[in-house]
């Protein structure tokens, strides 16, 4: 018995584009799944405020007990095994490990993160942590956070202890997670953590992040890294019309998001956001040579384009974005217009834009929210058609971008398991497999049968 609104999901085609070689991989990150907020000696982070604060989460709901991973990670390391994933990523809490962000370490919270390590070697999968998922402690959000230069300095000792404890066994390594959503969201308009509304004067996080980047690579590859890389939420930017005016919105746009974050990594150099009005980033000698080719392979988290047109005179911002014409949409919404092809001609583009500085891409994450039940009867499932349509959908879009001449080497379905959708609480799922947000029961969908399946064509 299913649940769900069509029949689709048992026969929706695989993609039959998919050159062979694509590794496959799944996701998810700390704060989302772990749960034991307070457990074995683990500190609070940026989130355990947010979510603490009346009024931020949509529905009012914390991550206890939630998937509860810190107790039940060997179930989610079966859902992996079980699918064939050649690599899971995972995110490794600042605050577990260093529960005041520096100094004393925690040696309960390595020890859980050594367990997990051995359990995907155990079952032939490829551990591929991620150093930073937003979880930021909050004894360094009091000096500034990412708006102060020492956080990146901080971030390094963190990265330090990790792979002095876990590098033995752990030679692939992201080291920030979407630079941009914590600029732009977190320190600019304030609807993600740390909820500070700071507008352009967000803009030193990312510096911030990409130097502390930068500091991080060495530190991984002198513990044994051959793999090192960052993964930022990347856009296809749309003008709504052909008029200069949304042409050149949707140009301010794409520096902001996109640009800024890319190029530094890329060319060694930020856009010139001094002719958007702007004022400099906060550069400090050398800093653009610790960040400039500093990666392995370059990360890109995609799930819509984004449509922009000209604001009005005189608002604080020089675009405005609008719903996208005639697209489908997920959970969120008009938020997250679906549009596989925007995702070949984002990589396409950084293809063309960059060159031989573009080093191997993995999307890092890509997947779909929609409307599903909280709990699962005994011995039913969710058939997840619409997620399953997305999915296929996107990973031909990457097909036809290899085909190109893009370097597409992984694909990462963003996630695992139903989690805490940040400030959406529990009212967005993205999982391959439904998590009972009270029993922590695991139930996979019918997407999941879908991608264990692709997997396995993909292999013959």
């Amino acid at each position: 018995m299913t649940h769900g609104t069509s029949p689709r999901s048992s026969s929706h085609p695989l993609p039959r584009n998919v050159p062979p070689g694509v590794r496959w991989s799944a996701a998810t990150a700390a704060f989302q799944i772990e749960g034991a907020r307070a457990a074995d000696g683990r500190g609070r982070s940026i989130w355990d405020d947010y979510v603490d604060s009346p009024g931020l989460v949509k529905d009012g709901s914390t991550t206890e007990p939630g998937p509860d991973s810190y107790h039940r990670f060997a179930e989610d390391v079966e859902l992996a095994r079980g699918l064939g994933l050649d690599r899971y990523r995972f995110g490794i809490s600042w605050v577990r490990v260093l529960p005041e962000g520096s100094g004393q370490l925690n040696q309960q919270g390595l020890d859980y993160y050594s367990r997990l390590v051995d359990a995907l070697l155990e079952a032939e999968i490829t551990p591929f942590p991620t150093l930073y998922h937003w979880d930021l402690p909050v004894s360094i959000e009091a000096t500034g956070g990412w708006l102060n230069r020492d956080t990146a300095l901080r971030f390094r000792d963190y990265a330090e202890v990790v792979s002095r404890h876990l590098g033995d066994r752990i030679t692939n390594w992201y080291t920030v997670n979407e630079p941009a959503m914590t600029t732009l969201q977190g320190y600019g308009v304030g609807t993600l953590a740390p909820g500070r509304a700071e507008l352009f004067g967000a803009l030193p996080a990312a510096h911030h992040q990409l130097l502390a980047h930068g500091l991080v690579a060495p530190v991984l590859r002198q513990a044994g890294a051959s793999h090192v890389g960052l993964t930022n939420n990347h856009t296809h930017v749309r003008p709504l019309t052909d008029s200069p005016e949304d042409a050149m919105a949707a140009m301010a746009y794409d520096t902001l998001h996109n640009r800024i974050f890319a190029d530094p990594l890329l060319t060694g150099e930020y856009p010139d956001i001094e002719a958007l009005g702007l004022p400099p980033m906060p550069v400090q000698p050398g800093d653009l040579e610790l960040i400039r080719g500093s990666i392995d392979f370059y990360g890109v988290n995609f799930y819509n384009p984004t449509t922009i047109s000209a604001a009005e005179p005189g608002g604080p911002l020089p675009f405005d974005i609008v719903p996208t014409p005639g697209a489908p949409v997920t959970g969120f919404g008009e938020e997250w217009p679906i549009v596989p092809e925007s995702l070949t001609a984002l990589l396409i583009d950084l293809t063309q834009r960059y060159g031989e500085a573009l080093p191997p891409i993995i999307i890092g994450e890509n997947g779909a929210s929609f409307p599903e039940p909280d709990t699962v009867p005994p011995g039913e499932t969710i058939d997840d058609a619409e997620r399953i349509a997305y999915l296929s959908d996107h990973i031909a879009a990457v097909a036809d971008a290899i085909a190109a001449g893009v370097d597409v080497e992984e694909y990462t379905v963003w996630s695992l398991i139903d989690n805490f959708e940040w400030a959406d609480g529990y009212t967005q799922r993205f999982g391959l497999a439904h998590v009972d947000m009270q029993s922590g029961a695991r139930t996979p969908k019918a997407s999941y049968e879908w991608y264990r399946s692709l997997i396995e064509s993909s292999r013959r």
